[in-house]
């Protein structure tokens, strides 16, 4: 058993867990620490290390991050602090807490570990997961391999004869906003995964976020040729992403 500490850095709460990175199974019970105001780089590596000091873990570490994640260094920061743009948070978060880090994209990380242990398993072919939240995050698998940093839901779409970009048009956080109903979302989601569709043609479609959870609301209301399940690992995805990309490098 390979044992591996997965840490999912969010907008709320910073959680994490150990685990076993040949069944995709949480060793220990989950652990949440409120994500610090402002989600400052110093601040938010005090947290990690809190949990990594919390399991007593020692060894790598993955850790997922909101936004574009090049060779360890962060590019884009959307929702967070716009100090961790073009910072070195691998070696940020490997001083913080004494232990190897690796750091991912969040949703990169939730596709690693759906299409390994999830909705996706045993798909040979591409894998697409979108998660309907906050925004919209994409991860890209092909035979199991990560393609990262997709960031499909900064595509464009024509709505309304206006170019619109698709997280601020179809999210859940949309949806909530302006109190759609399941079908009016639906036909948003659906003119937005036939978009994804004609540019990338995959096997399957996963559906995360906050709407995974409510699939029997929306599912039979979607539009698209690709198959489509809804994610099924739901909160646990990203620390189990994160701990399997970081026992592969």
């Amino acid at each position: 058993m390979t044992v591996i500490l997965g840490i999912d850095i969010g907008g709320s709460g910073i959680k994490g867990a150990p685990v076993d990175t040949q069944t995709g199974q949480l060793v220990a019970e989950r652990h949440r620490i409120p994500t610090p105001n402002g989600a400052k780089a110093p601040d938010v590596a005090e947290v990690v290390a809190e949990l990594v000091k919390h399991f007593e873990h020692s060894g790598p570490v993955g850790v997922t991050f909101p936004g574009v994640v090049q060779h360890g260094v962060t590019l884009s920061a959307a929702n967070v602090d716009k100090g961790w743009v073009g910072l070195d948070a691998d070696d940020l978060f490997t001083k913080a807490t004494g232990q190897p880090v690796t750091l991912l994209n969040d949703a990169d990380a939730a596709g690693l570990a759906e299409a390994r242990f999830g909705a996706g398993k045993g798909e040979i072919g591409s894998v697409m997961l979108l998660t309907f939240g906050t925004g919209i995050g994409s991860a890209l698998m092909y035979g199991g391999v990560l393609v990262p940093n997709t960031e499909l839901g900064h595509l464009w779409l024509n709505v309304d004869k206006a170019a619109t970009e698709a997280e601020a048009w179809a999210s859940d956080r949309i949806r909530e906003k302006e109190d759609l109903g399941w079908k009016s979302w639906a036909k948003r989601a659906s003119a937005y995964l036939q978009h994804v569709e004609m540019l990338f043609s995959p096997d399957l479609f996963i559906i995360g976020g906050g709407v995974s959870k409510k699939a029997d609301k929306w599912q039979s209301q979607i539009e698209c040729h690709t198959p489509l399940v809804p994610a099924m690992l739901q909160n646990e995805a990203g620390i189990v992403g994160a701990a399997l990309y970081a026992s592969e490098r």
